[in-house]
C-alpha cells in the first residue's frame, strides 16, 4: 500500500512539473501578444515541436542593448549568464564582459559565434541592426533557431525577447534529452537576459541617461 501511495505522489509531482511549471518557464516574462507575434527567423525550422520564449524589459534604448548581443561568444563578450558554469563546461574561457568591445561589433550572415564544448558555435542566419539577431543550425535529425528581438517601448525602454524553436526527433532518447535540457536552458537563458539588462542599464546610466551616444552599429 505504501508503494502505491509513493507511486501516486511521484506521478502527481511529475504532472505538477509537466503542466503548470513547464508552461510557466516556457514563456517567462512574455506577454500574450509577444507569444503570438511573428519573428524574423520563424521560418528557419520546419514544423517545430519545441518552443520556448523569454522576455525582459530593459530601462535603456535599443542602441544600448544591441552591442551586447553583437559581441556574444567564447573569446568575445561571453554569454552574460552563470559564468562559472559556462566556464566549467568549456563554453567560455573567461568571465563575460562588462563593457562594449568595439572589435566584436561585426556580425554577418554566415558567421559563427564561437562557443566551446560540443556545441562548436551558433551560426548567424540574420542580422537586423538594433532590431533582430537570428541564430540557427541543424543536423541530420535536429533543427533549431534562436532569435533575439529588440522592441522599443519608449525612448528609454526596450523589450528584449528570446525565442527558441526546434524540430526534435520523436523518440524516447530525444524525449529524455529534452526533459533534462529544457529546465537548464531556461535557467541559463533567463540569467543571460537579466545579465544583458543589467549591463545595458548601467551603460545608459553612465551616459547620463540622455541622448544616446554613438555606439558602433555596422551594416550587414
Amino acid at each position: 500500500m505504501a508503494g502505491v501511495i509513493i507511486a501516486y505522489a511521484l506521478l502527481a509531482l511529475v504532472v505538477l512539473y509537466w503542466i503548470p511549471i513547464r508552461l510557466w518557464y516556457r514563456r517567462w516574462g512574455v506577454t500574450d501578444a509577444e507569444l503570438n507575434q511573428p519573428m524574423p527567423g520563424d521560418g528557419e525550422v520546419s514544423a517545430p515541436n519545441y518552443v520556448e520564449m523569454l522576455a525582459v524589459t530593459i530601462d535603456a534604448p535599443v542602441e544600448y542593448v544591441w552591442p551586447w548581443l553583437m559581441q556574444m561568444g567564447k573569446g568575445r563578450g561571453g554569454l552574460y549568464s552563470y559564468d562559472r558554469l559556462d566556464r566549467l563546461f568549456g563554453y567560455l574561457d573567461r568571465p563575460s564582459a562588462d563593457r562594449i568591445l568595439p572589435e566584436y561589433q561585426h556580425l554577418a550572415v554566415g558567421d559563427v559565434i564561437p562557443i566551446g564544448g560540443a556545441a562548436g558555435g551558433f551560426p548567424v542566419r540574420a542580422v537586423k541592426p538594433c532590431d533582430a539577431l537570428v541564430l540557427g543550425g541543424q543536423t541530420a535529425a535536429f533543427q533549431w533557431v534562436w532569435q533575439f528581438k529588440l522592441v522599443p517601448v519608449s525612448n528609454r525602454q526596450t523589450r528584449l525577447i528570446s525565442r527558441n524553436q526546434a524540430r526534435v526527433p520523436r523518440s524516447i532518447g530525444s524525449f529524455l534529452f529534452m526533459l533534462a535540457l529544457d529546465p537548464a536552458a531556461f535557467i541559463m537563458t533567463r540569467k543571460m537576459l537579466v545579465g544583458i539588462k543589467r549591463r545595458a542599464e548601467a551603460l545608459f546610466r553612465k551616459s547620463g541617461a540622455g541622448p544616446a551616444f554613438s555606439l558602433p552599429v555596422f551594416p550587414v
